[in-house]
Formats: structure tokens, C-alpha cells, sequence
């Protein structure tokens, strides 16, 4: 279940991942135990017993890391490299496609995802899968980029290849915007789903320095569409000129923002609170705020 159409190179997703595990990805994974910290404090506040569980894009198991020992818990990651690394905390891991998902229907009783589906192709596909890998009134719990993700970084870059190169090529990936995501959600046919998002704001000597950390993330351009030239000096040392000038705190330093998305989603189940019909209400708002009610007029026509 696949898009006809490919904005990213999955194979290249994997080749950045592979090196990122392959390298000092403790020294950056910063990002993902922030974010799965704030996972698991909402995972905190429902009250269920979750016995089989997923991390889907588990990178180096920073989700494990931080929640109680389930009774199943797999992990599974687009990379190799990253499963391996994940199964050292000595749970379960495997190497799978979020676009491909290798689990039979009803497997899980939660799926948790920290910050890895903004690199799929078919968003709305893969949440398809993922609420049929869910048994009844099971949870999705997610997080991802969202589309204010390193906005200064795009900033800059477009307008330094724009002026010494006078072209553009997609240099950072486009990422879900904040206003789609609940209507994603029920296009996949969740139940309750509720959106919403924080920002990170990290801050860096210089943007050389945020560049180089990006790809030793594994998050590196994976655009489908991207040149295959490298990028010239000339333009990289423009942009980071452009990052001071427009972006620098008085102490030098410039800020790299990361918007997070959460998804929270179940899969349907009979028990689950269901919407009124629209005019089935037995009481008017006015009683309940103890108010006159004032008619606003018949509509024309």
C-alpha cells in the first residue's frame, strides 16, 4: 500500500540511517530521548494495560529506553544498522518498511512511532496499515516533524543557491503540516484522534555545525526529486553567512527549530464514545449557561 508517487528515496533514507548507526549516533540522538521523554509522560496518563507493543522507527530504542517492561514490546526500523543497535537494550528488533509492514492484522495493542514517519511517502497508507496491525480500542501514539522543522535552515539555503547558483533544488525535506494531521488520522480510519504540537528550539555555534549534526542524525536530504550534484562550497559557506546575519542571538549563537506533531489515535471498537447526531440534543445551551436565547434570523433563500 504505496503512493504512485515517491517525494522521498526510501533507499536513500536507509543508506543515512545505516551510517548514522554506524557512527557516534549516542553524541546526537538528543532529539529522540527528548521526544520519547514526551511520549512516555502521556503514555503515563492512560490508564490501560498495553501487553503487546510496537516502536515503529525505533531508531537506537530511545522509547525503550524510557517505558515500562510490556509484556511483548518489538522494535522495528527502516535501517538495519538502527535495529541492531536498538536490539543491545535486549528487546526484540527487526529491520521493516513503515510502507510495507510485515505484521499480521490485530497484533499490537499499542504502536508507538518517535519521530521516524515523516520520511514516508504514503502517510495516509501507513497509518492504514499500522491501524490494522491494532487490535480493537488499541493506541497509536506518535510523533513527527512538523512543517516548521528547521524553517531558518530552508530560509537560508534557498536564498544562497538562489543567488550564486541562480536555480533551487529541494535541499530540506517537506515535512506533514500541523492543520492535516487530524484529518490524516480519520482518512485512516481512527477513532478519537487528537493533534497537537510543541516546538524544540536548539541552538548551535554556527550552521555548518547544525548541517553536519543533521546528517549525523541520519535525517540528511532524501528528497526524491534532489540533485544529485553535491552542493557547491561557495553556496553552503553563503548560507551559513545568511543563518548569522538573519538568525543570531546576541551571543552569536543561531537557533534551529523543530516542531514535533503528535498523533493519538485508536482503533475502532464498539465501546468507544460515539458524536451525537447533529439536533439530537434534549437540553439548549441557553438553560446550561442560564442565558436568553436570541434568534439570529433565518438564512436567505
Amino acid at each position: 500500500m504505496t503512493a504512485d508517487y515517491q517525494i522521498f528515496d526510501r533507499a536513500q533514507i536507509r543508506r543515512n540511517r545505516d551510517r548514522a548507526a554506524a557512527g557516534d549516533f549516542a553524541a546526537v540522538d538528543f532529539l529522540y530521548r527528548e521526544v520519547a521523554d514526551r511520549l512516555a509522560d502521556r503514555l503515563l496518563d492512560i490508564k490501560r494495560d498495553f501487553r503487546t507493543v510496537l516502536d515503529l522507527g525505533c531508531h537506537g530504542g530511545e522509547i525503550a529506553a524510557v517505558t515500562p517492561a510490556f509484556q511483548r514490546y518489538v522494535q522495528a526500523d527502516l535501517s538495519f544498522g538502527m535495529a541492531r543497535r536498538a536490539h543491545g537494550n535486549g528487546r526484540p528488533a527487526l529491520a521493516a518498511d513503515e510502507e510495507w509492514l510485515p505484521f499480521r492484522e490485530e497484533s499490537f495493542d499499542l504502536v508507538l512511532s518517535n519521530l521516524s514517519l515523516h520520511w514516508v511517502n504514503d502517510l495516509p497508507g501507513a497509518l492504514i496499515q499500522i491501524n490494522r496491525s491494532l487490535k480493537p480500542d488499541g493506541l497509536l501514539m506518535g510523533a513527527l516533524f512538523g512543517g516548521e522543522t528547521l524553517k531558518e535552515l530552508r530560509d537560508c539555503l534557498t536564498a544562497a543557491e538562489i543567488e550564486i547558483s541562480e536555480g533551487l533544488s529541494p535541499r530540506v525535506s517537506p515535512f506533514a503540516d500541523l492543520r492535516d494531521a487530524g484529518g490524516l488520522l480519520q482518512r485512516a480510519g481512527f477513532a478519537l484522534p487528537v493533534i497537537d504540537s510543541d516546538t524544540v528550539t536548539v541552538t548551535y555555534d554556527n550552521a555548518l555545525l547544525l548541517m553536519k549534526e543533521i546528517q549525523s542524525m541520519g535525517e540528511g536530504n532524501a528528497v526524491a526529486e534532489r540533485s544529485r550534484r553535491p552542493l557547491r562550497r561557495s553556496v553552503l559557506f553563503r548560507a551559513a553567512q545568511l543563518y548569522q546575519e538573519r538568525y543570531a542571538d546576541a551571543d552569536g549563537r543561531i537557533p534551529a527549530t523543530f516542531q514535533i506533531i503528535y498523533l493519538h489515535g485508536w482503533a475502532p471498537h464498539e465501546s468507544q464514545q460515539k458524536p451525537l447526531r447533529p439536533g439530537s440534543a434534549r437540553n439548549r445551551l441557553a438553560a446550561a449557561l442560564n442565558s436568553k436565547e436570541q434568534s439570529a434570523g433565518e438564512k436567505a433563500g
